[in-house]
C-alpha cells in the first residue's frame, strides 16, 4: 500500500488530516502509531480547526523534518536548504490543490469551534480531504524516492 493509499484509508477510518498523513509515514520515520498520532494530534483542521495552513501539509513538513531537517542552530547552510525543501513542498501541493490554506481548499471562512463535525457520509462528501491527504502523502513519497533519506 502506497503512503497515499494509507493516508487517505486513516482519513476515512475518523484520524483528523494531519494525523492521516503523519501516521501515514510513522513507520519510516521509526515512530510508535501511538506517538504520530498525538504529535499530529494539534494539526487537524488546519490546526485545531483554525483553518490555517491545512493538516496534510503540516504532517509531511514534520515528516519531512524528521527525515531532512537540521539540528546545529548555527548551520546557516542546512537551515536555508532545509527551507528551500519546505518552501518547494508547499508549493508542489499548493500547485496541485489551488492552495495550502485550510480555510481556502474547504471554501471555509476562519476558525471554527473546536468541536468536531461527525463523521458520515455527508460530511465525507462535502470535503475534498480525503483527496488532499492523499495529495500531500504522495508529494513526500516522491520526494523520498528521488532523495532517499539518509540511513534508508
Amino acid at each position: 500500500m502506497t503512503h497515499e493509499e494509507k493516508a487517505v484509508e486513516n482519513f476515512l477510518a475518523g484520524y483528523n488530516c494531519a494525523q492521516s498523513v503523519f501516521l501515514a509515514f510513522a513507520e519510516d520515520l521509526g515512530l510508535t502509531e501511538d506517538f504520530a498520532l498525538r504529535l499530529a494530534s494539534s494539526f487537524g483542521g488546519g490546526m485545531g480547526r483554525l483553518r490555517e495552513v491545512c493538516g496534510g501539509v503540516s504532517a509531511i513538513l514534520m515528516a519531512a523534518g524528521l527525515l531532512y531537517g537540521y539540528t546545529a542552530p548555527d548551520d546557516d547552510q542546512a537551515k536555508a536548504e532545509h527551507y528551500a525543501l519546505v518552501q518547494a513542498l508547499a508549493e508542489e501541493f499548493r500547485r496541485e490543490n489551488g492552495s495550502i490554506i485550510c480555510r481556502e481548499l474547504l471554501g471555509r471562512e476562519g476558525p471554527e469551534a473546536p468541536v468536531p463535525e461527525k463523521r458520515t457520509a455527508a460530511y465525507y462528501a462535502q470535503r475534498p480531504c480525503a483527496r488532499l491527504v492523499g495529495s500531500a502523502a504522495a508529494i513526500l513519497e516522491r520526494y523520498m524516492a528521488a532523495h532517499p533519506p539518509a540511513g534508508q
